[in-house]
């Protein structure tokens, strides 16, 4: 029995070298031949005409190997051919958990890497719209021809267009003159009969049941029976109380909806205005042809959620407030922007007018009330309450309220107090305390400043003006998320959750 000296099994064509004296399969030293030109086992050079033909005899297959003779070899044999596959499969499945935990590595930082790219690119373009914006309103070119500007010294922030400060100035002058002589009406009500009111109407499943909750609320002046509401559910509604239905449902913001308010004008379309969380703010004209509200504008000034939105005494002006740091004034006949603000120390988280347009009351972050010349543009003062300190909680003045003949603001002076600021002396004159635990959500002077409201986690409770006693308290319990006065003090209007509720002498 010969055996290949390559394979080590026996040839099927053996030949033996002349050199070496070894015996290869002929198949296999040919190809090694051709390949290396020289004998495998010495290295010596060789040729296929050193190798001899042997003549095996007889032609049979080789035998079976010992251990290959008797069944429990087999089996062995099988056990360890079996036990090597399992391990070169179970080698074979870490190599393949260790590939996916590279490829998941490589697309997370993949991922992250066109996160950063595309912010990277946002805030890039963030940048070269904000410094445009400046260049427009200092009046440099902004035709981007690379050439340095020479910025004026001291150059100042533009104000007011001047027929505006005109118009401002005049009806501030005309209603200053005459609110020091005015006084509420024989037929309003009195202490007495405010705290006597009961519930005498209530509407139930207002805007959507999947994002509950109502942030805002207004009152039509000139058609007491609607009302607006804007909520979590991204919607603004007008609700027609003496029809029992919705009015009108209003889309198109993509976040909660802050605050809404109405425009009324004789003369002029009556219009929807709304603030939301998404930094726009959203104006609907009334169609008197088809008694439906239509979109009429959408203002994205701002870069930050729109937090505060109010009328103007001249029903041509609309002011925002914005967590962005600024805020801006827009004018109602035109729907253009009329100003915007530097940028501020703190982010602005309420908004109010005097009544007189002259003064804008601005809410932050930071227990301070900052105080706006709207005319100018400029900062007259910060009210911030006695006993803050730098080393104190800053808490967040989410509401204010002026009082109708425009001495008293009323805001937030801790998270559970109210202060009643005299605009006169720039200082606390008094202060509510609401209890541990309180969440305020609204403060609101009713249109004879006699009364003042408070609504929050508590319910609501109407304190009586410069004596401070409690005059009523409703919804003891429940999350009163704002309150309103009617125009006469006949009706005090209130939302929590998806109900409103209307408090009034039975």
């Amino acid at each position: 029995m010969f055996f290949c000296a390559i394979s080590g099994e026996p040839p099927q064509d053996p030949v033996v070298s002349q050199k070496s004296g070894h015996v290869y399969e002929r198949r296999l030293i040919t190809k090694y031949i051709t390949e290396n030109g020289t004998e495998p086992m010495t290295g010596e050079k060789l040729e296929e005409s050193d190798l001899i033909a042997i003549q095996a005899n007889p032609k049979t297959s080789a035998p079976r190997p010992p251990n290959l003779t008797s069944i429990p070899s087999l089996l062995h044999t099988l056990q360890n051919e079996w036990d090597a596959l399992v391990l070169e499969t179970f080698a074979l499945k870490q190599q393949y958990n260790s590939t996916r935990q590279e490829l998941s590595h490589a697309l997370y930082q993949q991922d992250a890497a066109t996160r950063v790219a595309a912010r990277l690119i946002r805030e890039r373009d963030a940048a070269r719209e904000a410094l445009a914006n400046v260049k427009a309103t200092m009046g440099l070119d902004t035709s981007g021809s690379g050439a340095d500007v020479e910025m004026q010294e001291n150059a100042e922030e533009p104000g007011l267009p001047e027929n505006v400060v005109a118009e401002i100035e005049e009806l501030s002058k005309t209603l200053s003159s005459t609110r020091k002589k005015r006084k509420p009406p024989p037929e309003y009500p009195t202490a007495t009969q405010v705290g006597g009111y009961a519930v005498k109407h209530t509407i139930t499943s207002l805007h959507s049941s999947s994002n509950t909750g109502i942030n805002s609320l207004a009152l039509s002046q000139t058609q007491p029976s609607l009302f607006l509401t804007g909520g979590n559910d991204k919607i603004v509604q007008l609700y027609d109380r003496d029809a029992g239905k919705v009015a009108a449902t209003l889309k198109g913001h993509t976040k909660k909806v802050n605050v809404v308010q109405f425009r009324e004008k004789d003369g002029e379309s009556n219009l929807i205005l709304s603030g939301s969380a998404d930094k726009t703010a959203r104006i609907w004209a009334h169609d008197a042809a088809s008694n439906e509200y239509a979109p009429q504008q959408t203002i994205k000034t701002h870069k930050g959620e729109i937090t505060g939105l109010a009328i103007h005494p001249t029903r041509t002006i609309l002011a925002l407030a914005s967590a962005d740091k600024t805020y801006s004034l827009h004018s109602l006949s035109t729907f253009q922007q009329i100003f915007q603000s530097g940028l501020s120390d703190d982010a602005f988280t309420a908004l109010a007018i005097h009544p007189d347009g002259a003064l804008l009351a601005l809410g932050s972050p930071n227990s301070a009330v900052h105080i706006y010349d709207m005319r100018s543009g400029k900062i007259g003062a910060s009210l911030v309450p006695e006993g803050v300190t730098a080393d104190s909680a800053p808490f967040t003045v989410n509401t204010l309220s002026f009082s109708e003949n425009g001495y008293h603001l009323m805001a937030p002076s801790s998270a559970n107090t109210v202060a009643i600021w005299d605009l006169r002396k720039q200082r606390e004159s008094h202060a509510i305390q609401l209890g541990e635990g309180f969440k305020l959500n609204k403060v609101v002077y009713d249109p004879s400043a006699q009364f003042l409201g408070v609504a929050g986690s508590g319910g609501a409770t109407i304190f009586a003006h410069k004596s401070w006693d409690v005059v009523a308290k409703f919804n003891e319990g429940d999350d009163v998320s704002d309150l309103a006065f009617s125009q006469d003090g006949r009706e005090i209007w209130g939302v929590s959750g998806r109900e409103l509720k209307i408090w009034g002498e039975a």
